[in-house]
This record gives structure tokens, C-alpha cells and sequence, in this order.
């Protein structure tokens, strides 16, 4: 590979929770390469959503269906194994929620899981560059986490530059605030290949050509 591939990957925070498989599927079917779950405990961040057991029903019905789990949770190390089993294809926890983050990402590989480590706007890029290489992508949070429909903050784009002029093939990955127009082209401006979208494509009458329009756009870059 020459180069990094466009990943567009729907957030299902952004979905109807009474008819999650549906939802998930009907974005597969129209394109979608990932699904993005959003995990919080409430603590880490001031909300809380699904945990392993979601997982585990998702996989059995979308059997086929990568599943890139955020942890957005005090102590992610705890939930590994939980998740492994549920059929996580992804597991991303937050740099700031563990102290030896190139140790849990080997715990993550082992038990067959790619490994991401995110980072809240705030938290300097510098955190992450010593196992960048390590992980299978880094999140670099676009709006604070814990809740979905949030604006897109433009600020934290030199952190995505950072890691792309230095890691030219590493999955780069963007949460908050993205759709069509100026956000999803600024990220992919920046840099970012891995496009996380909740409302904006959840709440499209053509989630299709939403998209297709954050492929197009990432792709025009790469």
C-alpha cells in the first residue's frame, strides 16, 4: 500500500437505538466501511451508551461487519477481554485514561483486536507519537467526548497534520462534528483518512450520498 484508503465509518450514537442492526446494516448497505460504537461509562465522560452485550448482539447479526469500539471510559484495560468476546473488531481507548498505553495495545493484538488510542481535544499530540507506529490508528477527538451533534473544532487540525507528515501510512481518524463541506475537507486537508460521521449521516435523507461525498472528499487529498 502506497498509500492510506479513505474509511468512512457511521457513529451508531447517531442511530436509532430500537433498531440498531437495522440502522447499521441499512449504512453498510449504502456504503459505509465501519461501523463506529461509541462506549462511555459516565464517568470518563459525562454520559453513558452501550457496552459489551450491544457488541455481541451487533456481531451476531452483522456477522461480516467491522466493529471499531471507542472506549470512552475511566479504566479500559478492564473491559478488554469483554470485548474480544463480544466481537469487537477495534478496540480504542484514551490516552488519558491509561498510563501504560503501548502495554495495553499489545493486550488488545493479542486477544485479536486492532488497536487505536484516542485523544480529547485538549491533550497534546505529543502524547501519542511514542507509539503511534504501534497502534493500528490514532483518534483525534473533533468535540469534546461524551456527547453526539457537537461542532466540529478546526483547532485541534495541526495535531492530525503532526501525525501524517510523520506516519505517512498510519490510519488517522476524526470524531465530532464532521459531514459534508468545509469540516470533512479541512480534516482531510489536515491529513485525516479515517472519517467518523453520527447525525449527519444518520439524519440525511440520503445517507448514501453523505457518504459518498466524505469519501470523495478524503480521497481528493490522499
Amino acid at each position: 500500500m502506497s498509500k492510506v484508503q479513505a474509511v468512512i465509518a457511521p457513529s451508531l450514537l447517531a442511530a436509532d437505538f430500537g433498531i440498531l442492526a437495522q440502522e447499521a446494516q441499512k449504512v453498510l448497505d449504502m456504503g459505509a466501511d465501519t461501523l463506529h460504537v461509541d462506549v462511555m461509562d459516565g464517568h470518563f465522560v459525562p454520559n453513558m451508551s452501550i457496552g459489551a452485550p450491544v457488541v455481541k448482539c451487533l456481531r451476531k447479526h452483522l456477522p461480516n461487519a467491522f466493529l471499531d469500539c471507542h472506549l470512552m471510559v475511566s479504566d479500559p484495560e478492564k473491559w478488554v477481554v469483554d470485548f474480544a468476546k463480544a466481537g469487537a473488531s477495534n478496540y480504542t481507548f484514551h490516552v488519558e485514561a491509561h498510563n501504560d498505553p503501548a502495554a495495553l495495545i499489545d493486550k488488545i493484538h493479542s486477544l485479536g483486536m486492532k488497536a487505536g488510542v484516542a485523544l480529547k481535544p485538549a491533550t497534546p499530540v505529543e502524547s501519542v507519537l511514542p507509539f503511534a507506529e504501534k497502534a493500528d490508528l490514532i483518534l483525534i477527538m473533533t468535540v469534546e467526548p461524551g456527547f453526539g451533534g457537537q461542532s466540529f473544532m478546526g483547532s485541534v487540525m495541526p495535531k492530525v497534520k503532526t501525525l501524517r507528515e510523520k506516519f505517512p501510512l498510519l490510519n488517522v481518524q476524526v470524531d465530532g462534528g464532521l459531514g459534508l463541506g468545509e469540516t470533512v475537507e479541512t480534516a482531510a486537508a489536515a491529513g485525516a483518512n479515517v472519517i467518523v460521521a453520527g447525525t449527519s449521516v444518520f439524519a440525511s435523507s440520503d445517507p448514501a450520498a453523505v457518504i459518498l461525498g466524505l469519501r470523495n472528499a478524503v480521497n481528493s487529498r490522499m
